[in-house]
């Protein structure tokens, strides 16, 4: 009887806070139903909704059992590793500078203006955290998620806030994976039907040297304004010149393919694990997915906004549609295939995507360098 009183004391039916991990193990389940069911960032959604469940499965805290994420040593701390020392963060970079094409922003370079105006999101959401009682690292780490960038959202939390960083996280993925809900009542709100019928000039073919030389001068542009943003931006536009040199196909492929799989499984799977629910489940959460759904749709509106102030100043067919606007946050690329779909739901024939990767892949930069500001304004204070 004292064995088998024992092993129930070891069984997380018997751990005294286990309707927390409850609640916890059934936000895990909504990200796996979104991912598999209604077809929401699976590639992410997954390996997240089930780190939640590893997470949170109870056990004795005090019985030495060393298999928690943030229990030193064990298998799912190493993992963690990755996360809170900003490794995944960077390679993910680099395998995304191997997927992108950067011909949508070279054919049509004032688009880049887009991408930036939707980082206003990002500062307005850190003085909301630092209204909220955030130390100005934490907020900056908060305010990063209106830039829609998983990776870069990580990377500056494991500088700044590093005990904040399943909550930011978690509420940067959520709402990556919820573009297609969240952007276009936003979207359709701020502009009229006579804009989003608006169409844009066919896109310039961007010959082969320009795409060799934008990740060489856009390396050197953005790490001399945010040398923060070095390890992000510096894989990224590495990563874009082996697509675009033609003579490294393999690395190209690898780092796009294999490579970017596995770290995306690996950031996935621990940071879903590090949402213990005795570290998640608090009030900061709560307010920190609060600020995360604000900075966002400040961003969306920030670049659609910024798209019909130029439209002042260009001529009757230079005109910018709108739409593409929202395509500034740096989810890519589901942001420009929203704008494309409510673009084509006024007008079937308007083909949008191409224009709206434009500043797409500028919000991708964008991100990024706001996050080298704050890392050197915050860890140079």
């Amino acid at each position: 009887m004292e064995l088998l009183g024992q092993f129930i004391e070891f069984t997380g039916f018997a751990q005294p806070e286990m309707w927390k991990n409850l609640i916890m193990i059934a936000v895990g389940l909504v990200f796996i139903y979104l991912a598999i069911k209604k077809d929401y960032e699976p590639l992410l959604l997954v390996p997240i909704g089930f780190g939640i469940l590893i997470g949170n499965i109870p056990f004795p805290q005090d019985a030495g059992l060393n298999i928690g994420v943030y229990e030193s040593g064990s298998v799912l701390n190493y993992l963690y590793f990755g996360v809170q020392k900003g490794i995944y963060p960077p390679l993910i970079f680099l395998g995304i500078g191997a997927l992108t094409d950067f011909s949508a922003l070279l054919s049509n370079p004032k688009l880049v203006l887009l991408g930036g105006a939707a980082q206003v999101g990002i500062f307005i959401t850190l003085l909301g955290a630092l209204a909220l009682g955030f130390s100005p690292e934490q907020a900056a780490a908060i305010g990063i998620i209106g830039g829609a960038d998983g990776p870069t959202a990580i990377f500056i939390a494991s500088k700044l806030a590093p005990e904040l960083m399943g909550a930011i996280a978690i509420a940067a993925y959520s709402y990556m994976a919820l573009v297609p809900v969240i952007q276009p009542p936003i979207m359709k709100l701020l502009t009229t039907e006579k804009e989003r019928r608006i169409r844009m000039k066919p896109s310039r073919s961007v010959p082969k040297s320009e795409k060799i030389m934008f990740p060489l001068l856009g390396l050197l542009a953005t790490t001399f304004i945010a040398p923060g943003a070095l390890p992000l931006l510096g894989l990224l536009f590495f990563g874009n010149l082996l697509k675009e040199s033609g003579v490294t196909d393999r690395l190209a492929k690898t780092a796009g393919t294999s490579m970017i799989d596995i770290v995306t499984i690996l950031l996935g799977l621990s940071v879903g694990a590090s949402t213990q629910a005795s570290v998640f489940l608090t009030p900061q959460s709560v307010y920190i997915f609060i600020l995360g759904a604000i900075s966002f749709a400040i961003a969306t509106a920030g670049g659609l906004l910024f798209a019909k102030f130029m439209n002042l100043f260009l001529k009757e067919g230079d005109k910018i549609n709108p739409l593409i606007g929202a395509a500034g946050v740096s989810a890519v690329p589901d942001s420009a295939r929203v704008a494309q779909m409510v673009g084509r739901q006024i007008d079937p024939d308007n083909y949008l995507l191409m224009h709206a990767m434009g500043p797409n892949v500028a919000g991708v930069i964008g991100s990024a360098t706001a996050a080298g500001v704050l890392l050197s304004y915050f860890l140079a204070g």
